[in-house]
């Protein structure tokens, strides 16, 4: 449940900064700029920080070539249907849409992949600290 719960957290974060809609951050600060600058840049703020808490812990976890490697992964898959004719990647928003289902799942494993990898392997892990 609670990879569940961080991936979601991840895709409704990506959702909110931007989307092929009207509703999102993006579009709201650049619409709106001039009016409210002041709430434009703090709540750009908050969305930064908690974009960087993903960040961060996805490339402590799983680093640059984890996130590579289930990207390839996932374009391999869309690569196939749309081979098959399952998927056309013709539509722009559509693959705004897949692209952030792809980042919300790195970010979602990156998030869990301690939590993976002890269910996986029955080994925890622990952060070094130096003293």
């Amino acid at each position: 449940m609670g990879i569940l719960l961080r991936w979601l957290g991840a895709f409704f974060l990506l959702v909110l900064i931007f989307n092929p809609t009207s509703v999102n951050f993006v579009n709201w600060a650049r619409a709106n700029w001039d009016d409210q600058m002041p709430l434009i840049v703090f709540l750009g703020l908050i969305l930064g920080v908690v974009m960087m808490v993903y960040l961060v812990a996805t490339m402590r976890s799983i680093g640059v070539l984890g996130a590579i490697i289930i990207g390839a992964i996932f374009a391999a898959g869309l690569w196939v249907l749309t081979d098959w004719g399952v998927l056309a990647l013709g539509n722009s928003d559509l693959t705004v849409w897949l692209a952030i289902l792809v980042l919300s799942v790195i970010l979602g494993i990156g998030m869990s992949w301690s939590i993976l990898r002890q269910r996986l392997t029955g080994q925890a892990s622990v952060d070094e600290i130096e003293g």
